[in-house]
């Protein structure tokens, strides 16, 4: 590459980054210290006994098993909820994401739920970070690298550097395998609040991630779950009226046996991703394959 083209990557690079920064540090700042508490219902059903696989949430919960005394890093913690769950289930949780104010927020709620002794933050670029390498169990990443896709390639190396050889990398990811949904959702009339460069993961930045994780599974979602946000009152499963929640029990439940056909499964409009790190070009070539996290749990 030339020095100009060089020049102009990392000013690009900028750019996304103070972007990213100021559109999750206006969301934030609406943030007020009533929210800040962890629902104790939500805690009570990511931590129940059996965790159902046909909700996306709960089944990451699931390839996790047990926290306890397991080092994580949240990838993109935005306000710390999900950091913040992960610590009160026994994680030493390290959060990492570009928006100095979200950073605030989530520490305050670490504060807020008594888990400060277990929570590290860091407000910087992934792209940028200083983490050592194999320092942590379990590397959890909540969609982000549908933010990341210019530098995809540069944050999956460092995420498989950061993770432990035996470690476990869980994304959860907006997909697009099936143009022609795609072009559907454009022509409803759907407002999301959503980042200028982001969108749903392709299938060769799917085969990108497999480079880096050789024994990549998938688990698709959100076919007939798009429906899901105008069931439930303020995208809050367990806020919900009892009536609104066996709605979604049911599609959700429709959507796991119709999404586990080969044939359909790329109708999904998000998947989870997971497997374990390829230590350098050698192992991912090899592709080696390592035992299923969940027949394990």
């Amino acid at each position: 590459m030339s020095t100009d083209a060089t020049a102009h990557a990392v000013k690009t690079r900028e750019e996304r980054w103070r972007e990213e920064a100021s559109f999750f540090d206006s969301w934030a700042q609406k943030w007020g210290d009533d929210g800040l508490p962890i629902d104790p219902l939500a805690l009570q059903r990511y931590t129940r006994p059996v965790l159902r696989r046909r909700f996306n949430k709960e089944f990451r919960f699931r390839i996790m098993g047990d926290l306890r005394g397991k080092t994580l890093l949240d990838v993109g913690c935005g306000d710390g909820l999900n950091a913040v769950m992960l610590a009160k289930m026994g994680a030493k949780v390290t959060g990492i994401d570009v928006s100095p104010k979200a950073i605030e927020l989530a520490r305050r709620r670490g504060d807020v739920n008594g888990v400060s002794d277990r929570l590290s933050l860091i407000a910087a670029p992934l792209e940028t970070a200083d983490l050592p390498p194999d320092s942590f169990d379990l590397i959890w990443a909540d969609g982000i690298l549908h933010h990341v896709l210019d530098d995809l390639e540069l944050v999956l190396d460092r995420l498989a550097r950061w993770v432990k050889p035996e470690g476990l990398l869980v994304f959860a990811e907006p997909v697009n395998l099936f143009h022609a949904l795609r072009r559907l959702r454009f022509m409803i009339p759907v407002e999301t609040e959503a980042t200028p460069d982001e969108r749903p993961l392709v299938r060769s930045e799917v085969e990108l991630v497999r480079r880096y994780v050789p024994d990549l599974r998938m688990r698709h979602y959100g076919l007939l779950g798009r429906l899901d946000q105008f069931i439930l009152i303020n995208f809050n499963y367990e806020q919900s009226p009892p009536l609104r929640r066996a709605i979604v029990n049911g599609i959700d439940l429709v959507d796991y046996g119709l999404l586990s056909l080969p044939g359909l499964s790329r109708l999904g409009g998000s998947c989870v991703m997971y497997g374990h790190p390829a230590k350098g070009i050698g192992a991912a070539a090899k592709g080696s394959r390592r035992p299923d996290p969940v027949s394990q749990s």
